[in-house]
């Protein structure tokens, strides 16, 4: 399977890890030879309940007995998005109540991109430094790592960077300034968290010149943090919020919310402003729907910052200089590169995934499912102390 896993499917890097997947339960994976692996990712901050959660299962089940694909976005009364939508609405603050559900978050990013510049007028776009959106042209363009962007030139014009946390480069954001976009923690840079304020002056500086503040939640958002959305944490409120990985329940989906007014722009002048075919498809509606109300209707995110502080208690070392982020969003910062990836490869012959961040080579990745146990958790970290001591 290997062999014609690198001949026939198109890989993302030189050396990718190749586990041959067998099925996943829970917090684990297993390969083909019956091996569990501890999940400390989540598919990526993706499966916020862990892996066939069974009412998510259920729920997809349900949902195949009724219909799948009917009709573009937009056209028909689908139950499931409507739901989807509405429960949304229900928990994010007025005037946020207009949903466009897509198919992944850089395509939330590239439609909430789209609706600023409809709205406002305007062509500028202030992204932040070491952020990461997505990988589509929109979204790459929203980067500030040339060696990344350079082979893919000409981006998309009018792109300004500032630094996170950054006070003094709030004066770059003007009248000409369509909208700012920024991910409410940092994610690739090494979940770099707000300073106190900061997000709040963002967005009264945006008031104050009639720009868009959009928050990328696509890694924050979904209880993840320990609130349902990590704004909440910071006395802010986005124009448009971006979401996406852990509301699909394991399904890819992403949806970017905004006011009624603000959404209906595109809606005409021109019709179809943006278009998705698949957007709001059932199935996967369906599943984001029980994901939402799980997370929303139990302790999970109460849990998860109990469970960070377990986290903490238990990662500390000598090799460990800091760990960032907040909740189940965490990144623990090593010595060097070298030792991160070290820690990684061993971790998995060992039965544990652990994950890097893109852009800061000294973390490692620690998003495991809302769900893991406080077994699993220290665990999980007895494994990685382990393979540090042998260092």
């Amino acid at each position: 399977m290997r062999h014609d896993f690198i001949r026939y499917q198109a890989q993302t890097t030189p050396h990718p890890l190749a586990m041959e997947v067998s099925h996943a339960k829970g917090s684990y994976i297993y390969d083909k030879n019956g091996k569990a692996y501890l999940d400390f990712v989540a598919g990526v901050s993706a499966c916020s309940l862990g892996h066939s959660h069974p009412k998510v299962v259920n729920a997809i089940k349900t949902q195949l007995d009724k219909y799948l694909h009917v009709m573009v976005y937009g056209e028909y009364i689908q139950e499931p998005a409507l739901e989807l939508s509405k429960l949304l609405a229900k928990h994010l603050p007025a005037p946020l109540e207009s949903t466009y559900l897509v198919n992944s978050g850089t395509e939330a990013i590239e439609g909430s991109l789209k609706l600023a510049r409809r709205y406002t007028g305007r062509s500028e776009i202030i992204a932040a430094k070491n952020a990461y959106h997505g990988n589509t042209m929109g979204s790459l363009s929203l980067m500030d790592f040339e060696e990344r962007k350079t082979p893919f030139f000409p981006l998309i014009p009018d792109i300004k960077h500032i630094t996170f946390n950054s006070e003094a480069d709030l004066n770059q954001i003007t009248e000409h300034t369509a909208a700012v976009i920024l991910e409410t923690i940092q994610g690739g840079a090494g979940f770099i968290e707000p300073n106190q304020n900061y997000l709040k002056n963002v967005q009264e500086r945006c008031r104050e010149v009639g720009a868009v503040f959009i928050l990328d939640e696509i890694q924050p958002g979904m209880g993840r943090t320990g609130k349902l959305f990590g704004f909440e944490h910071y006395n802010c409120q986005p124009d448009i919020l971006v979401t996406g990985k852990g509301l699909g329940g394991g399904l890819p989906i992403g949806a970017f919310t905004a006011s009624k007014e603000m959404m209906h722009v595109l809606s005409e002048n021109p019709k179809l402003g943006h278009i998705t075919t698949f957007g709001g498809n059932p199935v996967i509606a369906a599943a984001a729907l029980t994901t939402l109300k799980e997370i929303t209707e139990t302790d999970l995110m109460l849990k998860a910052l109990e469970k960070e502080q377990l986290i903490r208690q238990h990662l500390q070392h000598k090799h460990i200089k800091t760990i960032r982020g907040r909740g189940l969003m965490l990144a623990a910062i090593l010595e060097n590169s070298e030792l991160v990836n070290d820690v990684i490869l061993k971790a998995q012959e060992q039965g544990l995934i652990l994950f890097w961040l893109l852009f800061e080579p000294k973390a490692i990745r620690i998003t495991p499912p809302l769900t893991i146990s406080n077994e699993d958790i220290i665990k999980g970290c007895k494994l990685i102390t382990s393979i540090l001591d042998s260092q």
